[in-house]
């Protein structure tokens, strides 16, 4: 055995084939979506322990356009937002137990007829007890904040929500590996800090 090893008297030495090292060492982590369903993804806003947070991209929502309000909104008129529906009731009970619902809500300069809907939205989420901020899509892009819609819960868990070509959600994907979910916490940071109240010029 050469003289320049570290290895003492009682240690000896295995040689390991090259070819080995190649199958069986670490390999890249591949990444495999995990996706729930809307159930599962409704559940976590009452499972939630203090805290969600969703950013909003997108210049229009089919779901949206689908609403009585949206009809009334479209036709210029004022919107009746029933403060007493499943939804709000929901959101003031969660409020009430002293956990936190945020969004921020990317905005077009002019704003879509979608994205001045939310705003006019906004009221209503409001009353149940979130917190909603605005951010220019131009800041959105310097902040290089992501481009897709997500939840996070409980600053550890991310929900991605996957929309068709037709702005339809069509999934959502849960996102729980900490290495994965840090960047979406860097961006929910930053926008947060950038965004100002929806009602503030």
């Amino acid at each position: 055995m050469p003289s320049s090893t570290n290895l003492t008297a009682e240690e000896g030495a295995v040689t390991v084939p090259r070819e080995l090292l190649a199958n069986f060492g670490p390999k890249e982590l591949v990444h495999v979506p995990q996706f729930i369903t809307f159930d599962e993804f409704d559940g976590m806003f009452t499972r939630l322990k203090h805290s969600a947070w969703r950013l909003e991209t997108r210049r229009r929502y089919a779901s949206d356009e689908a609403t009585e309000t949206y009809a009334q909104f479209a036709a210029g008129e004022a919107v009746v937002w029933d403060l007493d529906d499943p939804w709000c009731v929901e959101r003031r009970e969660q409020t009430a137990l002293e956990k936190r619902f945020e969004r921020v809500r990317v905005l077009d300069e002019p704003p879509t007829e979608g994205q001045r809907y939310l705003l006019d939205n906004a009221r209503r989420n409001t009353a149940a007890g979130e917190a909603i901020r605005t951010l220019a899509r131009a800041r959105a892009e310097e902040l290089r904040l992501p481009r897709e819609d997500f939840w996070v819960f409980d600053a550890r868990v991310v929900a991605l929500l996957h929309f068709d070509d037709d702005d339809q959600m069509t999934g959502v994907e849960l996102i729980t590996s900490p290495v994965e979910v840090l960047p979406y916490l860097q961006a929910r940071e930053a926008a947060w800090h950038y965004a100002t109240p929806y009602d503030q010029p």
